[in-house]
């Protein structure tokens, strides 16, 4: 949890040897402390600090934590394993990660930070396994002396471990890992016979005849092999989070991921869920310069990371203050798309961050580094530490946040959403197997796609776990094309007792191991749906030209055609040329609605253009109604409840002021104009809210509920 000597975490990644210089450490403290920001997390490189074996040099990092004690700054420590001493890689060659191609991992330059001992992997121990014993004790006793050192600093706020969670798709095929897949094998399975059966691979004599697959392809093998690097890695952050907790029981240990979970917690594994359950305070880095700056991806990350949190605190843990030149994602793009930071972007990505449940903004570098292909990037300071339009209005948020008169704000959390969106970690594994050497990637458009038509219908869509289905009455499952057969049994309990669900084209058509079923829809939900399949068709290249209708209400496909016979339900729309396309049926107490194929990623290629009417129709269909209806699309509102107050966000992310009528749903409340949040000079009038650009309109709801203001 986070703790209770800060109200609100605001600060920045200020250490990242050698930047910035030591002769201006003791003025940047002075600045940030003048400025509001209460909080630093260091980069703690084990390359930078063990210099050679067992001689640790933590000059200055002693002068970090003792210049945050003097000025009231409490410090993140950053373990950083993964930056390996030079030492360890001669020492331990043997023990250097490999790539599926066989090449072995090396000790690089750091992107950033101008460091040695990285090898651009957030695997492991950077260029080295931990599946090796001698490279785990060596980094285990450094995260030993790491611990033991500042657990008792004045300035320790707590331990951020394994910086954004996640590892290449090419690692780790070393010796030691291979090891490590046929203990987890062995374990699974209980005997090679048995094993060799369920990979179809009859010529197994011996456990050593394994070997993990090379190519990423639609089998058996390769879904435990997915599955394998998954427990494995996240295991190695227990261990670490362990390792540190063996020393220091009472400081906070948090972690951070990259929002990646929709589409990389297959390949790389991003699964924010898994790593935030670990940890007492998640977080994500989440940068526009290289996402985008629409408002839908800003919303994405932080919305994903919330239900990752399941109501933990999670935070903003790198936010961009600055600009970033020349990397790959900003060349070709406008230069207002998140390339050059102005204060009022600062602004309202913070302020979507928190408006969406976060409740801490980082910067990821206080100042740029002025060294490596980063040099100059992302710090709302200047090259030289001085103060900037930008980190003006840093330190303006950071002060009104951390105002006691605010507390209530902070302790109220977003109600859920009116709809979820269903993630199944196994259908993302499958897609990405499925998919691999194709160019068509179906899942993650039909995701994004669905969150993305919610979200512009004025909905806040909840990205919901397949095991917090039970939080929830009314989902939505785009893609289905896999899962397991006890995960359709969560499923179809879940709407016999009153849960609504609309699924795409091909639920569980793959069952378990990805064996395709015999009759469709597969793992018993043919009787929860009401159909059966009449025709199938994966043709996703050309899925553009599928077209169907609900209702008489034309509509756009994508992905993939499935078409039904009805054995009990209620047929709502065809194809085009006469097949039928919805089936809506009753189960149990609760509803079902089958569309025949992926409208979902139809909305993703059209850039919302297709299918907006469809979704707000489903909407329609279901019977939910909104938490809060405005009359302009431009703007985002969502509602926080706390038992300190409640609280009304309009979220402005263009250029230009808007103003919208309100209307929120029963019980709800009513706003307060009279004693606006933020900004606190607001006027209101004529019966319109107005929202100024780039900003956000914070209200406090009375609980008097009317219809509308």
């Amino acid at each position: 949890m986070l703790r209770n000597d800060i109200q609100f975490p605001c600060g920045a990644v200020y250490f990242r040897k050698s930047n910035p210089p030591p002769e201006d450490w003791e003025r940047d403290y002075t600045t940030a402390r003048e400025d509001g920001l209460n909080i630093f997390r260091h980069w703690f490189m084990w390359s930078a600090i063990e210099t050679a074996p067992g001689i640790y040099d933590w000059e200055e990092y002693d002068r970090q934590m003792d210049l945050a004690a003097k000025n009231g700054i409490k410090t993140v420590i950053a373990e950083l394993i993964h930056a390996v001493p030079d030492w360890a890689v001669r020492k331990y060659a043997d023990a250097l990660q490999v790539n599926a191609d066989g090449t072995k991992l090396g000790s690089y330059m750091g992107v950033s930070a101008a460091t040695g001992g990285f090898s651009n992997n957030g695997g492991g121990a950077g260029a080295l396994t931990l599946n090796c014993p001698e490279v785990k004790e060596a980094a285990g006793k450094f995260l030993t002396a790491l611990a033991s050192r500042y657990k008792d600093h004045p300035a320790i706020y707590g331990y951020d471990v394994w910086n954004e969670c996640n590892y290449s798709a090419d690692v780790d095929y070393s010796s030691y890992a291979k090891a490590a897949f046929r203990i987890w094998l062995e374990k699974k399975y209980g005997s090679l016979k048995v094993l060799a059966k369920a990979w179809n691979r009859y010529s197994y004599a011996d456990w050593a005849d394994i070997e993990p697959p090379a190519h990423m392809a639609p089998y058996p093998e390769c879904i435990d092999w997915l599955q394998f690097k998954r427990d494995n890695f996240y295991d190695q952050m227990q261990w670490r989070i362990d390792t540190i907790r063996a020393v220091d029981q009472k400081n906070v240990i948090a972690a951070h991921g990259i929002s990646g979970s929709i589409p990389n917690m297959a390949s790389n594994g991003c699964d924010d869920w898994l790593a935030a359950s670990k940890v007492e305070v998640y977080g994500f880095t989440w940068i526009q310069a290289r996402k985008g700056t629409e408002p839908w991806k800003t919303w994405y990350g932080v919305d994903i990371n919330r239900a990752a949190a399941r109501g933990k605190p999670f935070w903003h843990a790198e936010r961009q203050g600055g600009p970033l030149w020349l990397q790959p994602q900003v060349i070709g793009r406008d230069k207002e798309d998140g390339r050059v930071a102005e204060p009022e972007d600062i602004r309202i990505w913070s302020m979507t961050s928190l408006a969406g449940g976060a409740r801490g903004v980082l910067n990821l570098r206080w100042r740029p580094l002025l060294d490596g292909p980063l040099f100059g990037a992302f710090g709302a300071y200047g090259m030289d530490g001085s103060r900037t339009s930008r980190s003006e209005m840093q330190s303006a948020m950071a002060k009104w946040a951390n105002d006691p008169a605010r507390a209530a704000l902070w302790e109220a959390k977003p109600i859920r959403g009116e709809i979820g969106i269903l993630v199944v970690r196994e259908t993302q594994e499958w897609d990405y197997l499925l998919n691999y050497d194709r160019k068509e990637k179906p899942y993650p458009e039909a995701m994004w796609g669905a969150y993305r038509a919610f979200l512009d219908s004025g909905l806040q869509p909840d990205w919901v776990h397949i095991d917090d289905i039970d939080a929830y009455d009314f989902l939505y499952f785009p893609y289905p094309i896999m899962f397991t057969a006890k995960q359709a049994e969560q499923l179809r309990a879940w709407v016999e007792k009153g849960g609504t669900l609309i699924a795409e084209a091909c639920p569980g058509y793959f069952g378990d191991r990805g064996r395709v079923g015999t009759v469709q829809p597969n793992l018993g939900l043919d009787a929860v749906f009401g159909v059966h399949e009449e025709t199938v068709e994966f043709m996703p290249d050309i899925g553009d030209r599928i077209h169907f209708d609900m209702d008489g209400l034309p509509v756009d496909g994508g992905g993939l055609l499935q078409s039904y016979r009805l054995t009990g339900g209620t047929g709502r729309g065809h194809f085009t040329d006469g097949r039928l396309a919805i089936v809506e049926n009753r189960y149990g107490q609760g509803r079902t609605l089958l569309i025949g194929t992926n409208p979902s990623v139809a909305y993703y290629r059209t850039d919302g253009k297709k299918n907006g009417a469809f979704f707000a129709a489903l909407l329609a269909w279901s019977g939910r109604a909104k938490h809060v209806t405005l009359d302009n699309s431009n703007l985002f509102a969502r509602v926080h409840k706390g038992e300190k107050g409640s609280f009304l966000w309009l979220v402005n992310p263009t250029r230009t002021s808007q103003s919208t009528k309100v209307k929120l749903a029963e019980g709800l409340g009513q706003p307060d104009f009279a004693g606006p949040v933020w900004p606190v000079d607001h006027i209101h009038g004529d019966g319109n809210i107005e929202v100024s650009a780039r900003d956000v309109l914070i209200l406090p709801l009375r609980a008097k509920s009317v219809s509308q203001w």
